[in-house]
C-alpha cells in the first residue's frame, strides 16, 4: 500500500494514501477498547481513565476491583481468576468507556504440590514459601491465611506504643518448602517464572 502511494507521486495519490492511513488509525483506535486488559491475580495495574470519570462499575467484584485515583488514573486489582467488565461513567451517568478485564494466574515462580487431590502452592523466588492461592486445599489455605493474619497483627502491634499494643498469637510466617517436608508422597509441578518451564 505504501509503495502504491509513493509511486502515485501526484497530490491525488498522497490524498488517497492519507485517507487510507486515517481509516487504519480509526479502525485501530476503535479496536482497542474491546481488547481485554490482562491483570495478574493479587497484582495491581494502572490504566488511564477518560476525563470526567466519576464512577466505575465492576461486573464481578470477586474477579477484579477498580479504584479511581487523582490524575485520571485507575487501579485495577486482580481478585480472582476469570474475566469481567468495567464501565466508567461521568457524574451524570453517561458511559465514558467500557473495558474487559482478564485476571490470570500468578506470574512469579511458583511450585504446586499435589497430595492426592489436595493442592498446595508455594512462591519460589530464591527459596520456596507458602502462599495463599485460589484453588488450594481448604485446610492449607486457611492455615496459611491464619499465619499471615497473625504475622500482620503482630507487626501492627509492634508499631503501636506499648500501652496500646494488642496481644498477638503464635504462628509466624510460612515455613520454607524444604522445612515443611513433603512426607506422604505427592506431585510437584513448577508453574513458571524466569528460567523455569511452564
Amino acid at each position: 500500500m505504501f509503495q502504491w502511494c509513493v509511486r502515485g507521486g501526484a497530490a491525488s495519490g498522497r490524498a488517497v494514501c492519507l485517507a487510507a492511513a486515517l481509516c487504519l488509525v480509526a479502525c485501530a483506535a476503535s479496536a482497542q477498547p474491546n481488547e481485554a486488559i490482562p491483570v495478574d491475580l493479587d497484582q495491581a495495574r494502572l490504566i488511564k481513565l477518560p476525563e470526567r470519570a466519576a464512577t466505575v462499575v465492576i461486573g464481578d467484584p470477586l474477579i477484579a476491583d477498580l479504584s479511581i485515583q487523582p490524575g485520571g488514573l485507575g487501579v485495577i486489582t486482580g481478585k480472582g481468576y476469570g474475566a469481567t467488565n468495567v464501565i466508567v461513567l461521568d457524574k451524570n451517568g453517561a458511559v465514558l468507556a467500557e473495558h474487559n478485564v482478564l485476571v490470570r494466574g500468578p506470574s512469579d515462580p511458583t511450585v504446586v504440590v499435589y497430595r492426592g487431590v489436595a493442592r498446595e502452592t508455594y512462591s519460589c523466588a530464591s527459596e520456596c514459601f507458602q502462599r495463599i492461592t485460589l484453588g488450594d486445599d481448604v485446610s492449607y489455605f486457611d492455615k496459611t491465611l491464619d499465619q499471615a493474619m497473625t504475622r500482620n497483627h503482630q507487626a501492627q502491634a509492634a508499631a503501636t506504643p506499648p500501652d496500646n499494643s494488642s496481644k498477638g498469637g503464635g504462628g509466624g510466617d510460612g515455613a520454607p518448602l524444604g522445612a515443611s517436608g513433603f512426607g506422604g508422597g505427592g506431585t510437584i509441578i513448577i508453574m513458571g517464572g524466569p528460567g523455569l518451564r511452564r
